[in-house]
């Protein structure tokens, strides 16, 4: 898709406004201008501004999948041991091109992530390359030889090194859920294990590989106890007595449990794969060595979850249980389960097991028809399923695996793989090779003596399509154990959390008590591979950062304000840019009279327009309301009139908010979102009604700060943002801040898109206003596909486009700077996916930038930021009041970068917070790329303030 400003010029130079060039004299703040909106652009021509103009764009998905330009072989290098790298002087001017060069782009990449080897190499190796670099009648292939290095990862990128702690901050001391791990001096062994016939279950493997053990553990395995990952993988404390050998061991089919007791025989070969010691570990958790040894530390994370995956239900790295808790009933035939989550992990105090309280969805081991009666909320179950029960009905109990019940002696299992199209009454099959068709009613009556009772509704199936095996719903029970794995409604995450939500206290005592319940010191496979938990949490430092200072409109009473324990009001404040909005209308699907709704509308009005907002005091249309069934047609039919009344008044402009009182009934949010923001081009907000009944002064307030920002106001603005050099990395060149995330589909949505959003700071220096854009892309992608795009245009020839261009554009029209800096902090990536995330989508960042200007490669600062992990922080003693917030949680500022952190790299975590409920999660923060050389304090304190514009 092309982005805004089409191909680039001749003169190689694209930035809008024409001539303003990087040495425009830095323009003096004026905080009190009416702000325009930010999300409007009356200039855009690219199809990704769609419908409308105000609010967020959206785009639809790109016609093909973005695939980074090849570049050449890159030998990955390990990092410079100082954390500072000089930047590439700029290159001489070059021929105009219409697009830099995929080698150019590619090579100044690879020169910006990857450093020599040399600085790293033994001195030996270092002077020896040198010398062969200063000897003249050498071909440069010979000049600089390739230096082979143990420690450096030859695998992924090498991540910025630590610039060292921070100090800034009230220096506490606080707990984390880490446990201090230690190992014995152990050499392991990694053996390929291939059973035959092979199971997908890894409970089916683990009993083989128990039957095997139990019968050659003291003699063919020399008396080793090896860990197993239930797969291909088998690990020891020392070596096997052999290098390879075959076994057989019978085993009785755990899926028929019946009289005969089917046996089943398994061949089982174990192979040497390799051996690992704990030397490499021991390097990289002293900061000696860059690379993580992963394979040596997921040796030791099996052995220390061999234990209880026998005992427990594995969901990824958490184990649960009804024996950790009371099960809780979450509605619609499913209930909570309590658990532990476990990994073990490196960290600057040493290799740290990471222990938190978990709990999740499971289906209640009951009868089908049971779990449809209550998955549908059925009264009368004589009614045949509609089609829509039955697809409903199809999805949730898909791979679910049952247990038939209607023979006293033989039980046995199926998994489910569909339904029916027909009620079982009309349902007949053959029963014999000579093709003699019954129905499943009479069949179960004929063999089993068995009455079916619910004959209207479908039968499960079971087997393929071929050859199915058809399960009348009454004669299955739901096998106990199964975790429910896709989306919950808000019903039943509300009640999940209600049965798991715990204060800080609470929730600490139960991690005490879990690690005391599983006795790492009597764990057999620990005692085995030398391995000791420590059964206390771990004491951190820590350090509290003190609250920015927030500057408020001169008109208002109070100009400035200092957050308390991450709070503040609107009291005697006004916001700095009030929006106007000159249009607007109320719609109601509540059951609030009509006379609460215009109370409440001319409530808010009056509050937004107190706190320092232009708003109409009367609506376009009359307040209307609407039933909950008809929200579509509510929806167009309120921005038809609107339209219409306001060309007949001849002022121009359209409807510029919608204040949406929503119904009593959950779920109709995202329906009128999805209207209004993308059919209708709306700007919306909404309102629940028990909140709008009964409004209160600091709801009323709340409210109008959101309107506020949509109408492209500002609510307030760093203090330290109008003194010079006042936000370090930021107020000294004109800098522009990315944040980015992608949302996926939920488990069993098998088509829908993923959803990619990327927004950008629009001022500066204040770093307050931020304009946003999102794109769809294939399901479950996690990397950015429409960062930058180059697409063929007939009459335009190449034309440059994407996010990250349209946003640098954006700036430098809001501004009249092009952003000097650049700091991208990049959410919902796991540690897996690091390298490939850094690598494609600095790519992206680069292409787009240098799209726009010769030689315009910005510094960059990449930060991947991260709230789905399990470290949690308590204060040291619980109920001291300097030390915790009211919710009993540490305090807001809150930032760890010792100890728990990794060994080498850049990363802390951050509670920027106040908790409401429950036990705050801090934020992790860490920094795969930094050009910008950033200090510890300066990257955390600007971290820290941007959470509060």
């Amino acid at each position: 898709m092309g982005g805004r400003g089409g191909g680039r010029a001749p003169t190689g130079f694209v930035w809008p406004p024409p001539g303003a060039g990087a040495s425009t004299p830095r323009p003096a703040p004026s905080p009190y201008q009416p702000a325009t909106a930010v999300y409007h652009n009356p200039t855009a021509t690219t199809p990704h501004v769609g419908a409308y103009q105000h609010g967020v764009v959206y785009r639809t998905p790109a016609p093909a999948p973005y695939a980074p330009a090849p570049s050449p072989a890159v030998t990955i290098r390990a990092p410079s041991p100082t954390p500072a790298t000089v930047r590439a002087p700029p290159q001489a001017a070059a021929p105009p091109t219409p697009t830099p060069s995929t080698a150019t782009v590619a090579k100044e990449l690879e020169q910006k992530l990857f450093v020599t080897e040399t600085a790293l190499a033994p001195p030996a190796a270092a002077a020896a390359a040198a010398v062969a670099a200063s000897q003249p009648g050498q071909p440069a292939s010979e000049k600089a030889p390739e230096v082979d290095l143990a420690p450096v990862s030859k695998k992924g990128l090498a991540h910025p090194a630590r610039p060292g702690a921070g100090t800034a901050g009230k220096k506490v001391m606080i707990r984390a859920n880490h446990f201090l791990v230690n190992v014995a001096d152990n050499n392991l062994f990694h053996y390929d294990v291939s059973i035959n016939p092979e199971s997908k279950s890894r409970q089916t493997n683990r009993e083989v590989l128990s039957e095997l053990i139990k019968i050659h553990g003291k003699t063919s395995l020399g008396g080793k106890l090896p860990a197993y990952d239930g797969r291909k993988s088998l690990y020891t404390a020392g070596s096997l007595p052999f290098e390879s050998e075959e076994f057989t061991v019978t085993l009785v089919d755990p899926e028929k449990k019946d009289k005969d007791r089917a046996e089943r025989e398994y061949k089982i070969t174990i192979r040497i794969a390799g051996r690992t010691d704990l030397y490499h570990l021991q390097q990289f958790l002293c900061g000696r060595q860059r690379d993580m040894p992963q394979e040596t530390i997921q040796v030791l994370d099996v052995v220390l979850r061999e234990s209880p995956s026998w005992n427990y239900v594995t969901v990824s790295r958490s184990f649960f249980s009804t024996t950790f808790g009371h099960r809780g009933d979450i509605g619609e035939g499913l209930e909570c389960w309590r658990g532990y989550y476990q990994s073990l992990r490196p960290t600057q105090m040493g290799l740290s097991l990471n222990i938190d309280i978990s709990a999740t969805s499971f289906f209640k081991p009951v009868t089908v028809i049971q779990f449809v009666q209550e998955f549908l909320n059925l009264r009368d179950v004589s009614r045949p399923l509609n089609d829509r029960d039955r697809v409903k009905i199809k999805k949730a109990l898909r791979g679910v695996r049952v247990e038939t019940n209607h023979q006293t002696d033989q039980i046995r299992r199926y998994k489910i793989t569909g339904l029916t199209n027909v009620p079982m009454s009309q349902l007949i099959f053959p029963v014999d090779e000579r093709g003699t068709r019954m129905s499943v009613v009479q069949y179960f009556f004929d063999r089993y003596d068995y009455k079916l009772q619910h004959t209207n509704w479908p039968c499960l199936q079971s087997g393929s399509d071929s050859r199915p095996v058809y399960l009348p719903m009454e004669a299955c029970k739901i096998v106990e154990g199964q975790r429910y794995s896709k989306k919950l409604n808000d019903k039943q995450v509300t009640n999940i959390l209600r049965a798991t939500c715990q204060r800080p206290q609470q929730r600490e005592q139960s991690i005490r008590e879990m690690v005391l319940h599983n006795k790492y010191a009597e764990d057999k496979f620990a005692q085995e591979f030398g391995i000791k938990v420590c059964s206390d949490l771990a004491l951190v430092p820590a350090r509290v950062l003190p609250p920015p200072m927030l500057r408020y409109h001169d008109s208002g009473r109070e100009k400035t304000c200092a957050p308390s324990v991450g709070q503040w009001n609107m009291i005697n404040k006004k916001m700095i840019n009030g929006g106007t909005i000159d249009h607007w209308a109320c719609l109601s699907f509540s059951r609030m009279r009509p006379e609460e709704v215009y109370r409440f509308c001319c409530d808010l009005i009056q509050m937004c327009n107190a706190t320092g907002m232009s708003v109409c005091p009367r609506p376009v249309v009359d307040i209307r309301t609407a039933t909950p069934n008809n929200i579509e047609h509510a929806l167009r039919d309120v921005h038809r009139r609107t339209a219409e009344l306001i060309a007949q008044q001849g002022k121009g402009g359209q409807l510029q908010l919608l204040v949406v009182i929503l119904p009593e009934v959950t779920g109709s949010y995202g329906k009128i979102k999805r209207v209004c923001e993308t059919d209708l081009g709306i700007v919306s907000q909404c309102c629940l009604p028990r909140h709008a009944s009964r409004p209160n002064k600091q709801y009323l307030e709340n409210v109008a700060l959101k309107i506020n920002v949509k109408a492209g106001g500002r609510n307030t603005v760093l203090e330290r943002a109008f003194v010079r050099n006042g936000i370090p990395f930021v107020s000294e060149v004109p800098t522009i801040i990315f944040g980015a995330d992608v949302t996926h589909p939920p488990p069993g949505e098998d088509s829908a898109s993923s959803i990619a959003a990327v927004v950008a700071s629009m001022d500066w220096p204040e770093i307050t206003k931020y304009r946003g854009l999102v794109s769809a892309q294939p399901h479950r992608q996690e990397i950015i596909e429409d960062l930058f795009s180059v697409t063929k245009d007939p009459k335009k020839g190449t034309v440059n486009g994407g996010m990250i261009r349209e946003l640098l554009i954006a700036f430098r029209r809001k501004t009249g700077r092009r952003p000097e800096r650049i700091i991208f902090y990049r959410d919902g990536v796991s540690e897996g996916q690091f390298s490939h995330v850094l690598l494609h989508e600095m790519d992206a960042l680069r292409k787009a930038c240098a799209s726009l200007e010769e030689g315009y490669l910005p510094p960059v600062t990449f930060v991947v930021v991260q709230k789905r992990h399990h470290t949690r922080l308590f204060p040291e003693v619980h109920g001291k009041r300097e030390m915790t917030d009211k919710s009993g949680n540490i305090l807001p500022g809150t930032v760890v970068d010792l100890m728990i952190c990794h060994p080498t790299e850049f990363d802390f975590y951050l509670c920027s917070h106040a908790g409401i409920q429950g036990t705050s999660r801090p934020t992790h923060y860490h920094v795969l790329y930094d050009e910008n050389h950033f200090t510890a304090d300066a990257l955390q304190s600007l971290t820290n303030n941007l959470c509060y514009t």
